[in-house]
């Protein structure tokens, strides 16, 4: 009963295509995919990789992993509970039996990828008690469109709805799972009514950043978990390791802020990294996310000051200490 609410609520919310009433739907919940975990670069430990025009060659095939798809609305559809496929370039993946054994050379390989990592994010942040004895973060089905944009660049949007976009182009996006992290990393700021303004938009990619690698790790964890997005930069950087950015950089708040998100941005995901380091994960994730509700976007040290706030009404005096210092490391505090 609950996979036939769940579809008719995503058919009100996403205006889902009528073909999918014409095929049998699976009935359940529950199913199988092939997916990265997190990407072929960081599981593999093979920084040689490269894109090969989509080819699923021989040096990939051990990074593709069985895992269970959960929540699914029992269409048959990457529909569920926590995130929809409701746009797509090439066919739409569907099985009646929820099947989903892709490679990367299907459009449907990322299809399934983002439903997988978007879902088992929220699962996470279930997890840490939000939605139960904390408030909901994101707590609906995530829209998705894939590689519908014909560059290679993925982005949150709120115009006109809430949705997350994900491009092609060396790497298509939705391969990497922490490039489909970061983005719904923005979408829980949305959800969180954080504010966009001041500092809010460099605050907001480097949370995204730590969120990308704070939720791979715990999924899948790799020797080096600092490296964002190991497997989609590998069509557009020249270093190795190959890393769409770092979290854990030596840049220094406010002297080496230059105005640009990203760059910016990694001040604050250095400091969310030493406060996962000094009291572990589950802790530094809960902090964090409790925090940044209803944050008005002004600056690194006002969200600062908050975390800390947040650090000591969750876990007393010891967390709030260890999370300030984190904050003063980077001169944020």
């Amino acid at each position: 009963m609950k996979a036939f609410l769940v579809a008719a609520l995503a058919a009100a919310l996403f205006a889902i295509p009528s073909a999918w009433g014409t095929k049998p739907p699976s009935g359940s919940s529950t199913g199988s995919a092939r997916v990265f975990l997190p990407n072929p670069v960081a599981d593999l430990q093979d920084e040689s990789l490269t894109d090969q025009k989509d080819a699923d060659y021989a040096a990939l095939q051990l990074a593709y992993h069985t895992v269970e798809l959960t929540n699914l609305d029992g269409t048959g559809n990457l529909c569920g509970d926590w995130a929809c496929v409701y746009s797509e370039t090439g066919n739409p993946a569907y099985s009646p039996t929820n099947t989903y054994s892709y490679n990367r050379h299907d459009d449907e390989f990322e299809q399934t990828m983002a439903y997988y990592w978007i879902t088992e994010a929220q699962k996470y942040i279930q997890s840490l008690g939000f939605g139960s004895v904390l408030r909901p973060v994101n707590m609906q089905p995530q829209r998705v469109r894939l590689n519908q944009l014909g560059y290679d660049n993925s982005f949150a949007t709120t115009q006109p709805v809430t949705e997350l976009r994900f491009g092609k182009g060396g790497v298509d996006d939705a391969e990497d799972a922490e490039v489909i992290i970061h983005e719904y990393g923005h979408a829980i700021h949305f959800s969180q009514d954080f504010g966009f303004g001041g500092e809010g938009g460099a605050i907001s990619e480097g949370f995204s950043d730590y969120w990308a690698v704070t939720v791979s790790d715990h999924i899948s964890p790799t020797p080096d978990e600092p490296c964002v997005a190991d497997w989609d930069s590998v069509s557009y950087t020249s270093d190795v390791p190959h890393c769409l950015r770092r979290v854990d950089t030596n840049l220094h708040y406010p002297e080496n802020l230059n105005g640009k998100v990203h760059h910016d941005g990694q001040i604050w995901s250095r400091a969310l990294w030493d406060i996962r380091k000094a009291v572990g994960p589950t802790t530094a994730d809960t902090v964090i996310l409790q925090a940044s509700f209803d944050f008005p976007g002004t600056t690194m040290t006002d969200l600062a000051n908050r975390t800390v706030l947040a650090a000591q009404g969750l876990y007393g005096n010891g967390a709030a200490t260890k999370v300030k210092k984190a904050f003063q490391d980077r001169g944020i505090l």
